[in-house]
């Protein structure tokens, strides 16, 4: 359960920085802007790890012999694109960011972390119900805090957290990787 509640939280911390921008950026940071945000991005997150198992499992039958090292790949290379990301420089936008366009290119934009993990999901034993329903319940709630907290939170956090879900990611594609090599 633990696990579960990591990959969510990693997943999410990419939306959960949007939306920081998304309220530090718009005023009044509105109880409906929060919601809106929170499912554009909650919803993104499980349609894309599901695209993502799908494809995965029609993979399957032909990595089964290295999928530990898909799947440790892949975290590693989400993670640390993550922490890449975190050392850049944000650039405040002139744009509204929660409009509907702008909300569903955003939420695409960071969900396809969810999609690459959501194939490593066909090659570990996981419940998949549970944790596409445990993603998209954090990263609402992560992005709805985000949202109503963003003045505050963006100095505090912003890139931190980045850096911190791409870690996460990191640690548990390493742990998938000795479970199955011991």
């Amino acid at each position: 359960m633990l696990i579960s509640i990591l990959i969510a939280l990693s997943l999410a911390m990419d939306s959960f920085t949007v939306s920081l921008a998304i309220g530090s950026q718009t005023l009044p940071n509105s109880l409906f802007r929060a919601l809106k945000t929170g499912l554009f991005f909650g919803f993104f997150q499980m349609l894309m790890s599901i695209i993502g198992w799908l494809l995965g499992n029609q993979l399957k039958q032909f990595v089964s012999g290295f999928d530990h090292w898909l799947a440790f790949f892949l975290l590693t290379a989400i993670g640390g694109r993550m922490i890449y990301e975190s050392h850049k420089k944000n650039k405040e936008s002139q744009i509204n960011l929660s409009t509907n366009r702008s909300l569903l290119l955003l939420s695409v934009a960071t969900s396809i972390d969810a999609l690459i993990l959501g194939v490593s999901f066909a090659f570990i034993k996981i419940n998949l119900i549970y944790q596409i329903a445990l993603i998209g319940t954090v990263t609402f709630l992560l992005s709805f805090l985000g949202v109503g907290l963003g003045k505050v939170l963006k100095k505090l956090f912003g890139n931190k957290a980045l850096a911190a879900g791409g870690l996460i990611l990191i640690i548990l594609g390493l742990k998938i990787l000795l479970q199955h090599m011991f």
